[in-house]
């Protein structure tokens, strides 16, 4: 009796979705993936590529191509299908008359399949989609899951780190809400080596506006965006330490777009939050307590949400 594969589905193979891909091969996270995209000769040429890495990644890894229903038994898919281009307005709701109808479509041809396992978004804008992908698969609670503030909150310590000179994993810290214009930054949930924020007041490295650290992380993606039409390492990482986290079941916490079901007084959206991630997919929301005026902001960034969930329902319903 052989030993269980390791199987990831990658769905769409721009930017994001090759370097997704290539991630789950050369950070040893995946035994096969396959590979998913409406364009039969991008796919045979980033299998060809991807395939001519495979000599130098730390353990075997097969890439395979794919329709739809031949994703049936992996175990997580990620989905990344897009349109970078309806980027360029700095908004990326701009694709959701793209992304939403065409997600909404071949999710059923992936469950007429047979799928049963846990599927991780990208795609933007991304919270709207995830929701998107959850009503349309039908899968349980926890087993639909997107990026959401993961990425962002690691811009938001990448400039913490450029304007403290401390190294990433001295801090804790999230960005909440929409993966969008209206995150925010809840500075109550910072802390640096495991003090509060707080504890830094009258410290020069500490003596930055709060204000202009979080806009720095909301607009990193389109610093990124400007000088080369894209994002693609960033958000790649991110996506691969979220399968990770599922195929071990690490447990890990990290902020991600996770179901709210009267978590932080909402429900009914997707959201970015810190959550664990494990075995069973989203398995929990971390639930905070935040000061008044942070969660009148987080609030603000839910109606966004709704609001775009609603318009996206007039899309695919």
């Amino acid at each position: 009796m052989g030993l269980k594969k390791r199987i990831v589905g990658v769905i769409g193979l721009g930017h994001v979705g090759a370097h997704v891909a290539f991630n789950l091969g050369v950070m040893g996270i995946a035994d096969e993936v396959r590979l998913c995209d409406a364009d039969p000769k991008k796919l045979a040429s980033e299998r060809q590529d991807l395939m001519d890495a495979v000599m130098f990644m730390p353990h075997r890894v097969n890439y395979t191509i794919a329709s739809f229903e031949e994703l049936r038994d992996c175990d997580v898919i990620v989905n990344a299908i897009g349109k970078i281009s309806l980027c360029a307005s700095g908004n990326r709701d701009d694709e959701m008359e793209f992304t939403v109808p065409r997600v909404a479509e071949f999710i059923p041809k992936i469950m007429a399949g047979g799928f049963q396992g846990i599927f991780i978004n990208i795609t933007n804008p991304c919270d709207v989609v995830t929701d998107v992908i959850a009503k349309k698969s039908g899968l349980p609670k926890g087993r639909v899951f997107g990026t959401g503030t993961g990425l962002d909150t690691s811009r938001l310590v990448h400039v913490l780190s450029e304007e403290t000179g401390l190294e990433h994993n001295s801090f804790t810290a999230y960005m909440l809400g929409e993966h969008g214009n209206a995150q925010m930054a809840p500075w109550s949930l910072m802390n640096v080596s495991g003090k509060p924020l707080a504890d830094y007041e009258g410290d020069p490295r500490f003596a930055f506006g709060r204000n202009e650290m979080q806009e720095k992380a909301i607009k990193g993606g389109w610093v990124t965006y400007s000088g080369k039409g894209c994002t693609e390492f960033g958000i790649s990482m991110t996506a691969a330490t979220m399968v990770s986290a599922v195929l071990h079941d690490e447990k890990k916490i990290m902020a991600a777009s996770a179901p709210l079901d009267g978590e932080y007084g909402e429900t009914g959206i997707f959201c970015g939050v810190p959550s664990v991630l494990g075995a069973n997919g989203l398995e929990k929301v971390i639930e905070y307590s935040l000061p008044d005026d942070e969660m009148k902001k987080f609030k603000a960034c839910c109606q966004t949400i709704r609001e775009n969930i609603a318009r996206a329902e007039a899309l695919w319903k």
